[in-house]
């Protein structure tokens, strides 16, 4: 992994677009949390956060759904250390049991795809009932798992490298309150 310094962190902020202001970002929470709600209000769910990138999206997602849910997280990843992706690994397997139950899983982005629709499959195979994903986030671009789609989506972004809202530059800047996108040279 690649040391970056704050001040280089800094610096990356100070350049980058904002691709979505708070007041955008806002606004989807909204619309995703009245779309979950119409499809999710009586079914008893199960919402798991993905970590890391789906703690911001979630501490402002649950508190728009007004009907009864548990709450659990996971931890999964296909990279262990790598630049390319393997087998799902689960860090921390979904708390709480999933089986015969309807799923949501909330992370901040749909990138490519390959780890949520493993983290999907996964859940299948525990026995979960129905499972269904939300992400502020849809990164426009063609190199999407064939096949699957999300359920719930925020905020569309061109295909750039995005940080704030979960999404990390180097592991900073997720608590950034819009979306960005790194500048150019960056």
């Amino acid at each position: 992994m690649t040391t970056v310094l704050p001040e280089e962190v800094r610096a990356v902020q100070a350049r980058a677009d904002l691709l979505h202001s708070a007041a955008e970002v806002d606004a989807a929470y909204d619309r995703l949390a009245a779309a979950i709600t119409e499809r999710l209000h009586d079914a008893n769910p199960v919402v798991l956060v993905v970590l890391n990138g789906g703690v911001v999206p979630a501490g402002q997602l649950l508190p728009r759904l007004a009907f009864p849910l548990q709450m659990g997280y996971l931890h999964a990843t296909r990279y262990r250390g790598d630049t390319r992706g393997g087998t799902l690994h689960w860090v921390v397997k979904p708390r709480p049991e999933v089986a015969g139950r309807t799923v949501l899983v909330l992370d901040d982005i749909f990138d490519e795809g390959y780890t949520l629709e493993a983290i999907v499959r996964e859940l299948h195979a525990m026995g979960a009932r129905e499972v269904l994903s939300a992400v502020l986030v849809d990164k426009v671009h063609a190199r999407k798992v064939p096949g699957f789609s999300v359920d719930f989506v925020g905020l569309q972004v061109p295909d750039r490298y995005v940080f704030g809202c979960g999404m990390d530059y180097h592991e900073y800047l997720r608590n950034l309150p819009g979306v960005y996108a790194v500048g150019a040279g960056d």
